[in-house]
């Protein structure tokens, strides 16, 4: 099996890094997803208070979380890249994604899997794990279409990609994607706060009219 080398696409998707400041739109992102899909990416059926002791456990100094902002600023699609705590197995990175269901059907799931394998290589990660239950076919899909080995043990499935090095182009390449998703979260955050205030205006001039119709002459 040829280890993994990152698929080219024509269509640019901004995935840019969440630090901890995007917690409470990451909690909200999971918080969102319904039971079957909870299930499929924990591996049980987690609820809200388990879901958001798991946002709360983040670790982002360590870990990696990659998301996809739509122009209201909903996280509509989250990775998370989860390094090895063991000093051993400094070389290998977990890998775990949500996408919401008006989201699906566009690639971001294969997207973020695919950002998350060059912020690997660039971090000298060799060995890439996803630990996913049998059922989620998507996710192993994912997995497979990109050269990773997948073994099933009964419910659960473990896939294990290997990485090339990191190059002078994948350092690059990424240096310039998380500049570009950062340029575009900044303005879809000036354009958010543009019709925020233009639908305050709306509703306070709605608000005098209404009441210059019930005022007595």
């Amino acid at each position: 099996m040829s280890p993994f080398e990152s698929r080219k696409s024509s269509v640019l998707v901004p995935i840019r890094s969440l630090g901890s400041n995007h917690r409470v739109r990451i909690a909200r992102h999971l918080l969102a997803l319904d039971p079957p899909d909870r299930y499929l990416r924990f591996g049980f059926s987690a609820n809200d208070e388990q879901i958001q002791r798991y946002v709360d456990s983040l670790n982002f100094e360590r870990d990696e979380i990659f998301g996809i902002y739509n122009r209201r600023l909903d996280l509509i699609a989250m990775a998370h890249l989860a390094f090895s705590a063991d000093s051993n197995l400094d070389a290998c990175a977990e890998f775990g994604v949500s996408v919401l269901k008006s989201a699906r059907g566009r690639g971001y799931g294969a997207r973020l899997f695919d950002r998350a394998a060059m912020h690997s290589r660039n971090d000298g990660v060799s060995r890439m794990f996803i630990h996913a239950l049998s059922e989620n076919s998507a996710m192993l899909k994912i997995a497979r279409n990109a050269g990773a080995v997948v073994e099933r043990d009964g419910s659960e499935s473990e896939a294990h990609l290997l990485l090339l090095p990191a190059t002078l182009d994948t350092r690059l390449t990424e240096m310039l994607q998380e500049q570009l998703a950062q340029t575009d979260y900044r303005i879809k955050v000036q354009i958010k706060q543009f019709w925020d205030v233009l639908a305050g205006v709306q509703a306070l001039r709605r608000g005098v009219q209404d009441a210059q119709q019930i005022t007595p002459k």
